[in-house]
């Protein structure tokens, strides 16, 4: 018997619980600007091009099969209630370990 697939919003131990109520896209944009998009030549750390001032995807129907396969998860907990964009950004970064790269 296999082990089920583990609960994508538990985060990990030194992270607060997160509720498990809001398991949809809150359209906060992070995982649309922080991450480096190859198929969309988006760099780590700047918010795509197709992003609007909303944080919705200009080319939602559209867009690469990367950023379809992307679900909502533990780290949208942490990152969504933040109030700025760049926080956001920051805090997704900083959960991956990835500021030291974006400093390079």
């Amino acid at each position: 018997m296999s082990n089920p697939r583990p609960d994508p919003f538990t985060a990990p131990l030194e992270y607060a619980p997160r509720s498990a109520w809001n398991r949809e896209c809150t359209a906060c944009g992070a995982c649309c600007s922080a991450p480096d998009i190859t198929a969309l030549e988006k760099p780590l750390g700047v918010p795509c091009v197709h992003l609007d001032a909303g944080c919705l995807c200009q080319i939602y129907l559209q867009r690469p099969q990367v950023c379809r396969n992307y679900d909502p998860d533990w780290v949208c907990g942490e990152v969504a209630p933040l109030p700025t964009l760049e926080g956001r950004i920051g805090k997704f970064l900083e959960i991956y370990g990835l500021l030291e790269e974006l400093r390079h």
